[in-house]
């Protein structure tokens, strides 16, 4: 197909604005910025007194896919355990000494440690992950979509060509909101739309708008090229790119 996309959604007006103008398909949204919710989940150790921190903490993990961050939710979840297991063995007068300096460890470590870490990896852990995909693979889907949006195009043209008249299927001179894929009406389009599809020359484009002329309207490629007298080989690319409505 040439790698032909189809002609942009807006051409020139009577006044030959610019030709053509940013194609909007070819580009991507910005990537997404963490939310207020992400705040929410690095606040959860704070919250609870350090007792989430490691569910916290092994959710990043498994959304980032670290093993560093898991073993620090082993190390969150053992300070927390080792905190709980003293508290639990002796009375509150009766800790050790050293016992009593385990339990501020594990307690501020859990809390505040994890409190700290949560917030600074919250923008990490809620970024939009990275797309796997290759530039070509990315623009093979794009094509992709496009085809299947020229299809469904078509479709409604055979099915209701009122409405695609009205949605104004195969007119990317005429402002619209409805994407056809690239789709050009051969019976209505204008001159520098024709032009734009593959393979065209000046003395195609005429051939095509005196065929028009005489005949009134296309029903198909294989029509067009018959009564316009077009090389064989653009039977194809018509086929692919055009649609046709009384």
């Amino acid at each position: 197909m040439n790698g032909y996309g189809g002609p942009p959604p807006y051409g020139p007006g009577p006044q030959g604005q610019n030709w053509p103008p940013p194609n909007p398909y070819t580009m991507y949204p910005p990537p997404r910025k963490a939310g207020p919710l992400s705040f929410f989940w690095a606040l959860a150790p704070l919250f609870t007194c350090g007792f989430a921190t490691p569910f916290t903490i092994a959710f990043a993990a498994v959304r980032r896919r670290s093993a560093w961050l898991a073993a620090s939710a082993v190390l969150y979840a053992a300070c927390v355990v080792a905190w709980i297991s003293i508290v639990n063995a002796y009375e509150p007068e009766k800790i050790p000494e050293g016992q009593s300096a385990l339990i501020a460890v594990g307690m501020l470590g859990a809390w505040i440690g994890g409190t700290i870490q949560s917030l600074v990896i919250r923008e990490q852990v809620f970024a939009p992950r990275p797309d796997p995909s290759t530039p070509n693979e990315r623009a093979l889907a794009l094509a992709r979509q496009r085809r299947t949006l020229r299809d469904q195009a078509r479709e409604l043209a055979q099915s209701d060509p009122s409405l695609a008249r009205e949605l104004r299927v195969g007119r990317p001179d005429l402002p619209r909101q409805y994407d056809d894929g690239g789709l050009v009406d051969l019976n209505h389009a204008p001159p520098h739309v024709v032009a734009g599809l593959p393979g065209m020359t000046p003395q195609l484009v005429g051939q095509i708008l005196r065929a028009r002329e005489t005949v009134g309207c296309f029903v198909s490629a294989e029509d067009v090229s018959a009564a316009a007298s077009l090389p064989p080989h653009l039977t194809s690319e018509l086929a692919e790119y055009t649609v046709y409505l009384p």
